[in-house]
Formats: structure tokens, sequence, C-alpha cells
């Protein structure tokens, strides 16, 4: 009998498999496309493949992994051969479940995309009447779009991309909004009925940007904002708008990444948002006066931040700062405008960080070691990984007090991690 007691990534139900496929089973299982010149093999392979899958997935006993490796081994083939060649094929006679398993496994996870006719998953639906009635039923198929509001027909478009997000069905929302001109009036008309669908939200501004009206606590599920541009400075009027944007996020906010813009102490001394407590990872570029505990004091609940760019430290007037949830700390200068940080001196003063594992630094010259040192000292911090990437001068006598105060501690001398921070 099969199992329906438990459910897959899109809700369908989860086969259950023996314990005990043996890995030399696997291994006969591995599927490299080059070596299938003749549709016979790959038929096979397909009936093969089919047989072992059916028969595992029938049984009551459970193994996931050893589930998910033969159903990519048959994704692979799906995408690499194409469309079935009638009802008689072996994919013309894959279960329902197990194809609609393989159409995830043909969706990337890791990036938004515009839709393309030759791409699922779109292309799904163009295959046969079953593959795309069980495409369009399938919401999570349709839960990652990038649109692009540039050149072209945007009517069109925008109805493309309605009725791909209406495919959706409610589900969270992965969206990059490439704004090449100035149609946000457009672009608001068309998210309106997603906003609360939204939770991450990637917004790309080209220099011929003038405005930036979106505003983030709008998106009621927005969990995470990533700010960019084609590579150009934002000036000031568009750096204004977007910080006005963002002084107020929904509840459930978490991650902000503001790139290719230069905040400083003013602005952020001036946010003073109680929605940006809830914050946990940051990225942010500053410039000119800064104040790491003041930033700190805006996101008590933060866990990792990374800071680019090339700024003084500003003289602290609310005394020393306990901040017991950051762990991870990241400090580069910003290459693009030929600035470096000038050894951070005074950049860790009046702050005591007790959970702190993971310091990374590039482009700042001269390491503030006595500075670091005395941080470490009075935070009893569980120190794990220090990391000098290139630009940064240290001594080997420096080096070595780290490893005696922190035997276990993984420390990395790389001169090629130069660039800024992905």
């Amino acid at each position: 009998m099969k199992n329906y007691n438990s459910k897959g990534r899109d809700g369908w139900p989860n086969f259950r498999i023996i314990s005990d496929l043996h890995l030399q089973h696997l291994n006969l299982l591995r599927v490299d496309m080059n070596y299938y010149s003749d549709p016979s093999d790959i038929s096979g392979t397909i009936s093969y493949l089919l047989r072992v899958v059916m028969r595992e997935a029938s049984n009551p006993n459970h193994v996931n992994y050893r589930y998910w490796q033969l159903v990519q081994k048959m994704a692979k083939i799906v995408q690499f051969i194409g469309p079935p060649r009638g009802s008689s094929s072996p994919i013309g006679r894959l279960p329902t479940e197990i194809l609609a398993e393989i159409f995830l496994y043909c969706i990337p996870e890791d990036a938004n995309w515009t839709p393309a006719p030759d791409l699922a998953p779109m292309q799904l639906t163009a295959v046969c009447r079953r593959w795309r009635e069980i495409a369009v039923n399938m919401p999570n198929l349709w839960r990652r779009l990038r649109l692009e509001m540039g050149h072209g027909d945007w009517q069109q478009r925008a109805f493309c991309y309605d009725s791909y997000l209406k495919r959706s069905r409610g589900r969270q929302l992965s969206l990059t909004l490439e704004c090449n001109d100035n149609k946000w009036t457009e672009l608001r008309s068309l998210l309106q009925p997603y906003v609360h669908q939204i939770s991450s939200l990637h917004v790309g501004l080209s220099s011929g940007t003038s405005s930036f009206p979106l505003v983030a606590a709008d998106f009621g599920g927005l969990e995470e904002l990533v700010i960019y541009t084609d590579g150009s400075i934002p000036g000031p009027a568009v750096t204004h708008s977007i910080m006005h944007s963002i002084t107020h996020f929904p509840p459930n906010m978490r991650n902000l990444r503001l790139l290719d813009m230069f905040s400083n102490f003013q602005v952020l001394s001036s946010l003073n948002s109680p929605s940006w407590a809830g914050l946990t990872n940051l990225e942010i570029m500053v410039a000119g006066l800064f104040s790491l505990p003041c930033l700190l004091r805006l996101c008590p609940n933060l866990s990792s931040l990374t800071m680019i760019g090339s700024f003084m430290p500003a003289d602290e007037t609310l005394g020393n700062l306990v901040h017991t949830k950051l762990q991870s700390l990241r400090i580069s200068g910003d290459l693009r405008t030929s600035t470096v940080l000038f050894g951070l001196l005074g950049l860790f003063d009046y702050l005591t960080l007790p959970n702190l594992r993971i310091v990374e630094v590039r482009n700042v010259a001269r390491w503030a070691h006595g500075e670091f040192k005395a941080l470490i000292a009075r935070s009893q911090c569980p120190l794990e990984s220090l990391i000098f990437g290139g630009g940064v001068t240290t001594t080997p006598q420096e080096l070595a007090e780290y490893v005696t105060l922190f035997p276990s501690l993984k420390l990395v001398i790389d001169p090629k991690r130069s660039a800024l921070f992905k």
C-alpha cells in the first residue's frame, strides 16, 4: 500500500521507500546524458527507473533521501529528452504524483527567472494536455518570478505576469523587479493583488531611475528585501526616497540588503523605527561618520551584519552597548570608490558581543588588532572563525595571539578575497 500520511513540497503525497536501498543499486541509476545517442537507450533507462521508483514507492518504509535521488534522475531525463512521444512512452506512463515531483526538480530554487516558453514551468504546460493540467494545478511551480519593466509592450508583459502569479494561488512569492524606467504606477497596480503573498522582494534600479515610491510596509508578508542597482550609485533624491520607504517594515521582516547606495550616521540615527528591531540579517553600505553601536541599537535582534564602505567611527555618547544576538560580522572597504577603512580605529569601542562567532574583514588596511583583542576579551565570545581577506595588514605575532586565545579557531588568510561581499 502507498502511504499518503505525509506531504511533498507541493502538497502531493510522499511515497515511502525501503530503508535498505543499497548504494550499489543507486550506482546503476547514474545517468550521464552524453552517453545516450540512441533513443532506445533513453527509453530503456526511463523504463528501468520507473520500475524501481514504483517498486520502492509502494513500500511502507521510508528513506526520503533515496527516493529523491531516483526522482532527480527522472527529472534530468525529462529535461534532456523533452516531451513524451505518445501515451505508450515510459514518461507518459508516470503516475501523477511522481510526475509532479519531477516538475518541481525542473525548477531552479536559487533564483527568480523571467517566463520563457522554452523553460519550466511554461515549457511543461505546452507538452500535452495532461502535463498542462498537472503543472497549472501546482502552485509551487509559480512562486518565483522576475519582472522586467523596461522595453517592449508593458501591457502584454503585465498580462503574462498576472496570469503567472494567479497560478500561485495564495502561496508565498519571491519576486525580482527590474526597473529600467519609472513605470511605478503600472507596477504597483500589477502587484496590488499579491502584496501580502510576497515574502521575498529584490528590486533592481537602473541609472535612469529617478524615484523609489514602493513602501516596504505595504507588503504585509515581506520577510526579505534586497535593493540594488546596475552598478551606478543612486543620486541623493533616490537614496532619500529609498530610506523613506524602509522607515517601517511589516512584522515578519527579517533580511535587508541595501546594495550600491550609501547610508550615513545621520540617516541611520534618524530612523528610530521599532520595526527594524525584527531584523536578523543586514547588509548595508555606509560612508562618512558612522556608529556601530547606533546601528546595533536600532537592530537588537541582528545575528548577521555586513558593512561595506569608507567611514570613520563617530563619537559614542550613550555608553557601552551589550548586543547578545550578533554572531557574524563582515566588514569591507569599497573598492569602487578607491577607498579603504583606515584600521577601523574606534569602531569596536563601547561594544560587547558575547555571541560573536564569525568575523571577516577585507580592504581595511591596518587591522585594529589591539582594539579587537579588547573586544573579544570583554565579550568572552566563542569566536570560531576569523578571516582576513585582501587589503588587510596583520603580523605573524598578531595571528599567533588569536590561535593562543582560541585553540580551535579557524584562521583564514586569503588575499584573493578582496571583492565586495556577495
